[in-house]
């Protein structure tokens, strides 16, 4: 029987072509090589790896608190884990060779739409990168047979992503000589094959590449204007907002990707994460006031009110407690924070009944804050649930199954621009852009509520449109946007602002932020050092009246007030971190000759994590 098998093929390959049924080239099924358009949907749709690694990032932004990825909520990191590493998965191979040959087939195509638009991704994707882990290979990336890959210093891949992103707008301004059709439509989950919408995003990618150095020594000089004149041709109103589109179908998705990352379907903001303390105090103008002398909250005595048990800071930056004055509650609350207040969802029309929602957030790595316990994201201390009388449905804003994952926003380019401005000295400019910023996060806010259903108790937001545009029109009125004084606005006001306009999809450029103000470590010189911000694994940080301080109650763990008594892992020799290491299983499996030679730390260094990145020096690196 096996020799006739033999036979048998032997004469089917005799009497025809080898080219017509070996050629692996020609395969149907398994082809060598697509057409350009073809990678474009699956590029898009893995920029759900930034939501991944928004669960490390974020806690060190004190947006959300853990007790999962606890290592980075401690300003450390999981040895030999690859947790925090999946934007460097995103770039190096998910989008990585895919994004690749759509580059460099359109090119070769003369198809300049598709080739603008993969640039376009490009420089976004190394942009972020580049922000979160420093130095990366760059030059070395995808040259086939290397077994080793260099590194690139971040000053030459900050210029390459300016680079890539102009690049990817004169490939835009090309007219092509085909019509795409519905190849474009059907496959760009961002903006459908709009090429001017894509020219907007590239100058969104400047100015935020441009914003991370606006407190290197020469950004007035050098980076300023450059930055203002991408702002100009960048996006123009909130509706321009950069985001993938997901299919979204809850449990009966085909596949569970389909959904968001953060919705109840696939279960990755279980109890695991919840909202920090800080959080809950900036959005609720609940910023303590610390005792100079020993950092304790000031305890009001024989109160009943446990919901206000300490005094305030004089000073809040976004909102305060008087609530019934009007335009002193900010709406944006009862959307991106969680509450369990009103689990059955009444009177979600009246403002009375939002306005005495009640907020909690937890610590660093534990649930239980300092006034009380924090909800999951979806509204609950539970784990989400989909069946019974209490669920969590399809979740809530951008937490939800169909959510799209945001990539940037109008509003965070008003606030790249306003600080930009302040740095110049002209604050009447600035105000003008701080206050677009705040009407833009509104309506960006808005867009993504889900109002729950009366009287069930089966998820959604708890409170309409309708309800909250209202609120949002008497807060853009009021004493905190605009109609804060000009002589009292800071860039306290700027950053802080900003920094709610990103809670929490944007943690990563939130943590940029921090980082290049050094998170309010108190120091002299051109950055913070042992002895000098660092003390024996504790943090000399800024008081909150200190005018110079940025972000107001921001304190980090072992800042010595209370709630802030910790302190670092020996490893970090006092530093917080600055940069989450590679992925581990990639550089620290095979490519360790490349990380042992970076400066001034080495990559193999307990404390690489905590090795301050370029766009943070005044300066050059140090050698």
């Amino acid at each position: 029987m096996k020799n006739k098998l033999i036979y048998i093929l032997i004469a089917f390959f005799s009497f025809t072509s080898c080219e017509e049924y070996l050629d692996v080239n020609n395969n149907i099924d398994a082809p060598a090589e697509v057409e350009g358009y073809l990678y474009l949907a699956g590029i898009t749709q893995q920029y759900q790896g930034i939501y991944y690694d928004l669960r490390a990032i974020a806690p060190m932004t004190q947006m959300m608190g853990t007790s999962s990825y606890t290592s980075f909520a401690s300003n450390y990191y999981n040895l030999g884990s690859d947790a925090g590493g999946e934007i460097w998965r995103m770039t190096y191979w998910s989008q990585g060779q895919n994004l690749e040959n759509l580059i460099n087939q359109s090119i070769e195509a003369e198809d300049w739409t598709l080739a603008g638009i993969g640039l376009a991704m490009k420089a976004y994707s190394w942009d972020l990168l580049t922000k979160v882990h420093g130095e990366v290979p760059m030059n070395d990336a995808f040259v086939p047979s290397l077994l080793q890959h260099d590194y690139d210093y971040q000053k030459d891949v900050y210029t390459q992503v300016r680079e890539w992103a102009y690049e990817a707008i004169e490939m835009l301004e090309k007219t092509d000589d085909q019509s795409y059709g519905d190849k474009l439509t059907n496959n760009d989950f961002i903006y459908g094959g709009d090429k001017e919408m894509w020219k907007k995003f590239s100058y969104a990618i400047i100015v935020r590449n441009l914003a991370s150095l606006s407190n290197k020594s020469d950004f007035s000089g050098t980076y300023a204007q450059e930055l203002i004149n991408a702002a100009g041709k960048s996006f123009q109103r909130p509706s321009d907002d950069a985001t993938v589109t997901v299919g979204g179908g809850s449990q009966s998705a085909p596949y569970s990707s389909y959904n968001n990352f953060w919705g109840t379907a696939r279960g990755n903001l279980s109890y695991s994460y919840f909202q920090h303390d800080y959080a809950v105090q900036v959005f609720t103008g609940t910023v303590p006031k610390y005792e100079d002398a020993t950092g304790d909250k000031i305890h009001i005595i024989n109160t009943t009110n446990y919901y206000h048990p300490v005094e305030l800071a004089d000073k809040q930056i976004i909102t305060d407690t008087l609530t019934n004055e009007l335009g002193h509650y900010d709406p944006r609350v009862a959307v991106k924070l969680a509450t369990e207040s009103n689990p059955t969802y009444l009177n979600l029309n009246n403002t009375d009944s939002i306005k005495a929602y009640q907020y909690y957030g937890g610590s660093f790595t534990g649930s239980t804050g300092p006034i009380g316990q924090a909800p999951s994201f979806y509204g609950r201390t539970l784990s989400s649930q989909y069946q019974g009388t209490v669920h969590d449905g399809t979740g809530r804003w951008i937490y939800r199954d169909d959510a799209p994952y945001i990539l940037t926003t109008y509003s965070e380019i008003q606030f790249c621009l306003a600080e930009t401005y302040w740095k110049l000295g002209q604050k009447t400019d600035a105000f003008e852009a701080f206050k677009r910023g705040v009407s833009a996060d509104m309506q960006t806010t808005a867009r993504y509520i889900s109002t729950g259903s009366e009287g069930s108790a089966s998820g959604g937001d708890k409170i309409t449109t309708s309800v909250f545009n209202s609120l949002a029109s008497e807060y853009l009125n009021g004493p905190y946007a605009g109609a804060l004084p000009l002589n009292e606005f800071t860039l306290s006001h700027i950053m802080m602002q900003k920094w709610v306009s990103l809670y929490p999809w944007g943690a990563s450029e939130a943590w940029v932020d921090m980082r290049k103000y050094n998170y309010d470590i108190d120091y002299t010189g051109d950055v913070p050092s042992t002895g000098n911000g660092f003390i024996h694994g504790l943090v000399d940080q800024k008081k909150d009246t200190d005018d110079t301080k940025v972000y107001k109650g921001f304190y980090l763990a072992p800042a010595q007030v209370e709630g802030r008594k910790g302190s670092y892992y020996t490893q970090n020799e006092g530093s917080p971190s600055y940069r989450i290491r590679p992925r581990f299983n990639s550089e620290y499996m095979w490519n360790i000759p490349s990380l042992e030679i970076l400066k001034p730390i080495s990559g193999t260094a307990e404390n690489y994590h905590t090795s301050i990145p370029w766009f943070v020096y005044p300066g050059d690196l140090p050698q």
